[in-house]
């Protein structure tokens, strides 16, 4: 029987050599992209438009200098997320890079192709290692959804905050006639005003006032309207996809989707329960030094993730008994209630991780991933 060749360091170099790492520092209408062979060689760097097309471009001729398996790209999130989509449909490993620092900036200057330069050099040397989201599923139609109702629900609350103003200075007739009504019913009846008819004897400032409320009021039943189906829309998506998150106590589609969101469609790109509650920003991080060793709060991660997690907690220690117990338990053994709040967050950071990765990480059972 013949044996295998054994690959000596020469060869192992040679392939290494082989294999390029792309760059690319991400525009709203134009990427710039920066090509490294494996030894840290800056082969070329390019401009491609922001387009379908542009993307096939920018994609071939990084695999002109030689085999691509890995990118690194900037706001994958925002600018780059379809080039992002194109690359992982061409089998390539994106990384998310984060910009370069302030000091680094100082030091070389600032330009897209150092950008891109800098994007590829954090992929080769192991800074940058998070895998980028895909952005390519159901979690993505969410965030979408979330987003359209978030800002229908903004604008209501400021129509609403406008048209209590406007009542401010209306006839004293008119407010008198609305004073004492809730918001839903206020909003009716000004929706409902009738137009003043020719000879009222209503100067043209009180007319002028009526038409307004009208006008505000029927924005804000509007919108309404237009952020309850979407999140109708959004809570049939997440029952069709995870419906166990919405099975667990305090845990409304808003807050799920939150929480989907940060995890992104391919949730099994963050291998820990950890990783999953670092992103979350509920996590503890070492404030250590010297002989001093202690943990602070964690004040980064994805924070709209950290205020549902917030919510569910209040939501829990609200109406949940276990929850309640674990309280009094913790406050006897001398922990604030702050501090006891941090301790449930991180624990219901581990138990969505269970309900929305395929499978478990070793050591983790559901057992442990429910103690709050």
């Amino acid at each position: 029987m013949t044996s295998m060749p054994e690959t000596t360091p020469i060869d192992r170099a040679a392939q290494e050599r082989e294999e390029v790492v792309l760059g690319v520092d991400t525009h709203k209408d134009l990427h710039v992209a920066a090509v490294l062979s494996g030894l840290g060689a800056l082969l070329a760097s390019k401009s491609f438009p922001a387009t379908a097309a542009g993307y096939r471009r920018l994609l071939a001729w990084a695999r002109a200098f030689g085999p691509l398996r890995r990118a690194g790209v900037e706001c994958t999130g925002s600018y780059g997320a379809a080039l992002t989509r194109h690359l992982h449909g061409e089998g390539i490993e994106v990384v998310e890079v984060n910009q370069p620092d302030k000091a680094t900036r100082r030091k070389r200057g600032k330009t897209d192709a150092i950008d891109a330069e800098a994007a590829a050099r954090a992929v080769l040397s192991g800074r940058a290692t998070a895998t980028a989201k895909t952005s390519d599923g159901p979690v993505e139609a969410m965030r979408v959804l979330r987003m359209a109702r978030n800002s229908a629900v903004n604008a209501s609350t400021k129509a609403i905050n406008q048209l209590k103003a406007v009542l401010v200075g209306a006839d004293p007739d008119l407010r008198e006639s609305l004073a004492g009504l809730g918001p839903a019913t206020l909003i009716r009846r000004c929706a409902d005003l009738p137009e003043p008819a020719p000879g009222s004897g209503l100067s043209e400032v009180d007319q002028t006032v009526v038409f307004t409320l009208r006008v505000l009021a029927t924005r804000i039943l509007a919108l309404k309207a237009e952020a309850y189906q979407l999140h109708k829309r959004l809570r049939a998506l997440i029952t069709a996809h995870v419906p166990e998150l919405l099975e667990r106590r305090g845990i409304g589609p808003d807050s799920a989707a939150a929480l989907l969101i940060a995890a992104g469609d391919n949730p099994q790109r963050l291998r820990t329960e950890g990783s999953y509650a670092a992103l979350c920003g509920a996590s503890p991080v070492q404030a250590s030094s010297g002989k001093t060793h202690r943990l602070r709060l964690n004040r980064g991660g994805d924070r709209q993730a950290n205020a549902a997690l917030y919510r569910i907690t209040l939501s829990r220690l609200r109406w949940d008994p276990r929850t309640q117990d674990y309280l009094q338990r913790r406050l006897a053994e001398g922990k604030t209630r702050r501090e006891v709040i941090r301790c449930l967050k991180r624990y219901i950071a581990r138990e969505i991780f269970t309900l929305i990765t395929p499978t478990l990480p070793p050591g983790l059972t559901n057992q442990s991933a429910t103690v709050a």
